[in-house]
């Protein structure tokens, strides 16, 4: 019960008790103006919002913030766009740490070289991707889920994140553009996944049994990843 009390908190929009996975914080500034603490690690007093983007459209529009602050709060223009961007940063800083421990594999012949033996941890496929580059690295991925499913290995799982466009991750890792990326095993690698999950759980609309399930599990179910575009309607 104690590990419960300490791994949760209440979103102040919902009212909800949930995971501090699947929450985000946000506290005051030195300002006075509300910022994202992505972190969870800001010192004074923090407001924690459902990890959606909509939640958090929604509690700026309720007023959520100065209520459970008790003052008067300044909001920046988006507060939800700041929010993404603050956590996409964190997501190519990973990115970026998982490349220099050489945990970060690059272009389509590896990558599928990779899905193929089933030594990576995550594909990650640029949004501007082309649907033929895209379905020769998802087809295999889905084969090698099937095959685990056979063999009844159970936990196994690779996430797919389609996040960033090639641009956006090319400018962030100095490479003219990325499309196909894998993550192979390790701590800086695992630390992308982390942060890729937390991104693709604002971004996307996943129901309240998913987000639980990230929060409690650690593991983004495969519709939340493979099929994200679907999850965005």
């Amino acid at each position: 019960m104690a590990r419960r009390e300490e791994t949760t908190r209440i979103c102040a929009l919902t009212r909800a008790e949930k995971p501090v996975a699947a929450l985000i914080r946000f506290v005051l500034g030195p300002d006075g103006v509300l910022v994202p603490d992505t972190e969870a690690k800001a010192e004074g007093r923090g407001v924690w919002i459902s990890l959606s983007r909509d939640a958090v459209a929604e509690a700026v529009k309720k007023k959520v913030f100065a209520r459970s602050l008790k003052s008067e709060v300044r909001l920046p223009d988006d507060l939800p766009g700041l929010t993404q961007l603050r956590l996409e940063q964190r997501y190519l800083n990973a990115l970026g740490m998982a490349r220099k421990a050489g945990q970060l594999t690059f272009g389509a012949t590896k990558v599928r070289s990779l899905i193929d033996t089933g030594n990576l941890i995550a594909l990650i496929t640029a949004t501007d991707a082309a649907a033929d580059g895209r379905s020769k690295m998802v087809g295999p991925l889905k084969a090698l889920h099937y095959a685990a499913a056979e063999e009844e290995i159970n936990g196994f799982e690779v996430p797919h994140f389609e996040l960033l466009s090639s641009e956006q991750m090319g400018l962030a890792l100095g490479l003219e553009n990325v499309i196909h990326a894998a993550l192979t095993r390790g701590a800086a690698a695992q630390a992308a996944v982390e942060k890729a999950r937390r991104l693709a759980l604002y971004t996307a609309k996943p129901t309240e049994k998913d987000t639980d399930r990230l929060a409690v599990d650690g593991d983004l179910l495969p519709e939340a990843t493979d099929e994200r575009r679907e999850i965005h309607g």
